[in-house]
C-alpha cells in the first residue's frame, strides 16, 4: 500500500490518481441515477403522468439497489473493482437510454427500476480506495469518494435543465438524459484503462466464496440470517405499495407471485449463507482471523438513517419547499439542491473527523446532531421565514452526510477481504432506509415524516452504544500461506 505516499488532493498520480478516477466514476453513477428528478415536471406532461404516478417512480428508482449493492460487493471481492465499475457504469447506459425514450409509464417505470443498478456502484469504489490508502487516511479518502460522488445528484440538478432547453422543445428532456447515458458509457471505457486494483507488490484479497457472507461464530450466523430479513421486508414494501392496495400498477396475483419469489429468495440466501460457513459446526474460527459481526449491524443500522433520508430527502425536498413556501418548481429545486451540494465538504470531513477523533466517538455525536437536525425539520410550517428553512435544511444535511463519511470510515476497517461484501449490505440498508421513508412520507405529513427519520437515528444512537472502537491489527491469508497483518488505527 502506498501509505508513504503525501495525501495530496491536487496530485494525480499514485494513490490519488485512483481515488480521483474513482470519485468521478461515482459521480457519474449519481448523475445518470438521479437525471429525472430535475426535469419530472417536463417528463410527467410528456408521459401524461398522475402525482401518484411521479411518485411511483421516485420509489421504483431507489429499490433494485438493495438486492444490487450485496451482488455487486460481492462481485467486486471476486473479480476487482477495476472489472466489476467499468461493466456496471458500460450496463448502466442501456436502462438510461430507454427511459430516455420511453413513451409510456410502464416503460419508464420499468427502465427507472432498472436504473437501479447504477446505485451500486458506490460498493465497488469503497473496495477500491480501501486497497490504496493506509488506516490512518482512510475515512478522508473513502469521504472524499462519496461525498464528490453524490454531488453527482446535485449537479443533475443544476445542470440538467438547462441541458434540456439548449436540446429545445418539449421533448428535451429526452436528450438531456440520454446525454449522461453517453458519458456513463465512455467513461467505462477510461476508468479501465487508468486505474488497477492494488499498488504494485500488494495482494487482492479474496474471499473464499462469494455465495455469502462468511461470518465467524455461530452467534454471528443467526445474527447475520435476522439482518437479512429488513432487504427483502422493503422490497415486499414496495410491492406492497405497487399492488392494488397501493397504486394499482401490479395486480394482485402478480404481487402474490412476487410475494412467494420473495420468500423463496430468502430461503435460498439463507441457504447460501450455512454453506459457506458450516465449517462453524465442525471447529471453531482461529482468534486472529475472527470479527465480529455486531460491527456489521451497527454500521447497517447508521446507514439506513443516514443514506436512507438523504435519498428521501433528495428526492422530495422540491416538493416540501413548493409546497410548504408556495414557491415554484424552478425556485423550490434551487433551495433544494443546496441539502446535496453540502456533499462536497461534509462527506470528507466526517471521514477525516473519524480519522483524527475516532470511529465511535465521531458517529455518536454526528448521530445526536442527525436526530436533531431532523427534529427541527418536523417543526418547520409556511410561518417559519424562508431562509430560516433553509438553514435548517442545511444544518440537517451537515450531520447527514458527515455520519455517512464516518460510517463508510469505519467499513474497511472490519475484514479487507470482505469489505465489498459488507459495504454492499451497508449500503443496501441506506436504500431499505430510503424505500422505507418515501413510503412512510405517501401516508403522513411532511412534519411527521421528518420526525420518523428523527426517531429511527436515535435508535441508530442507542444501537452505536454496543459498537467497538477498531484497534490493533486484521489478519489475511496470503495465496502463498502466509498471514498478513494489516493496522486498523
Amino acid at each position: 500500500m502506498e501509505s508513504g505516499a503525501k495525501f495530496n488532493i491536487f496530485s494525480f498520480t499514485g494513490k490519488m490518481k485512483v481515488l480521483h478516477a474513482s470519485w468521478v466514476a461515482f459521480f457519474i453513477t449519481f448523475v445518470v441515477w438521479f437525471n429525472h428528478a430535475p426535469l419530472m415536471q417536463a417528463i410527467a406532461n410528456t408521459l401524461g403522468l398522475s402525482p401518484q404516478e411521479v411518485k411511483t417512480l421516485l420509489i421504483l428508482n431507489v429499490a433494485l439497489t438493495i438486492p444490487a449493492r450485496v451482488v455487486i460487493g460481492a462481485l467486486t471481492d471476486r473479480f476487482g473493482p477495476r472489472l466489476v465499475y467499468s461493466l456496471l457504469l458500460a450496463i448502466s447506459s442501456i436502462p438510461c437510454f430507454v427511459f430516455a425514450f420511453s413513451d409510456s409509464f410502464m416503460q419508464a417505470a420499468i427502465a427507472r427500476f432498472a436504473m437501479g443498478f447504477v446505485g451500486a456502484g458506490f460498493v465497488v469504489g469503497i473496495r477500491m480506495v480501501s486497497e490504496w490508502f493506509p488506516a490512518n487516511e482512510l475515512g478522508t479518502a473513502e469521504g472524499i469518494y462519496g461525498g464528490w460522488g453524490n454531488f453527482g445528484s446535485a449537479a443533475a440538478a443544476m445542470t440538467l435543465p438547462t441541458l434540456a432547453l439548449l436540446f429545445g422543445g418539449d421533448e428535451g428532456w429526452r436528450y438531456a438524459v440520454a446525454s449522461t447515458g453517453v458519458i456513463c458509457l465512455l467513461y467505462s471505457f477510461i476508468y479501465y484503462r487508468t486505474v488497477r486494483n492494488t499498488p504494485k507488490g500488494s495482494t487482492y484479497f479474496r474471499p473464499k466464496n462469494v455465495g455469502a457472507m462468511e461470518v465467524t461464530s455461530k452467534g454471528d450466523l443467526v445474527f447475520l440470517l435476522i439482518m437479512k430479513l429488513p432487504m427483502y421486508l422493503a422490497l415486499a414494501l414496495l410491492t406492497w405499495k405497487l399492488s392494488p392496495a397501493g397504486i394499482d400498477m401490479l395486480s394482485d396475483g402478480v404481487a402474490i407471485g412476487i410475494y412467494v419469489g420473495l420468500v423463496a429468495l430468502y430461503v435460498f440466501d439463507a441457504y447460501k449463507v450455512l454453506q459457506v460457513n458450516k465449517n462453524l459446526f465442525k471447529e471453531p474460527v482461529p482468534e486472529i482471523h475472527q470479527y465480529k459481526f455486531k460491527q456489521v449491524a451497527v454500521l447497517n443500522i447508521l446507514y439506513f438513517a443516514t443514506f436512507g433520508s438523504e435519498l428521501a430527502v433528495v428526492s422530495m425536498l422540491p416538493l416540501f419547499f413548493s409546497d410548504v413556501f408556495g414557491l415554484d418548481m424552478v425556485y423550490a429545486g434551487l433551495l433544494a439542491s443546496a441539502y446535496a451540494f453540502m456533499n462536497l465538504m461534509s462527506r470528507p470531513g466526517g471521514g477525516w473527523i473519524s480519522d483524527k477523533f475516532g470511529r465511535k466517538k465521531t458517529l455518536l455525536i454526528l448521530t445526536a446532531g442527525l436526530a436533531l437536525g431532523y427534529l427541527s425539520m418536523g417543526l418547520v410550517t409556511s410561518h417559519w421565514p424562508l431562509w430560516l428553512a433553509v438553514a435548517a435544511a442545511m444544518a440537517c444535511s451537515f450531520f447527514v452526510q458527515a455520519g455517512e463519511g464516518a460510517v463508510f470510515a469505519a467499513v474497511p476497517l472490519i475484514k479487507r477481504r470482505l469489505t465489498g461484501q459488507i459495504a454492499g449490505m451497508t449500503g443496501a440498508y441506506g436504500n431499505v432506509g430510503a424505500v422505507t421513508y418515501l413510503t412512510v412520507l405517501s401516508f403522513v405529513s411532511y412534519q411527521t415524516f421528518f420526525l420518523v427519520i428523527a426517531g429511527t437515528a436515535v435508535v441508530g444512537f442507542i444501537t452505536l452504544l454496543f459498537m467497538e472502537e477498531p484497534k490493533g491489527q486484521m489478519a489475511e491469508v496470503n495465496e502463498d500461506g502466509t498471514v498478513e497483518l494489516i493496522t486498523v488505527n
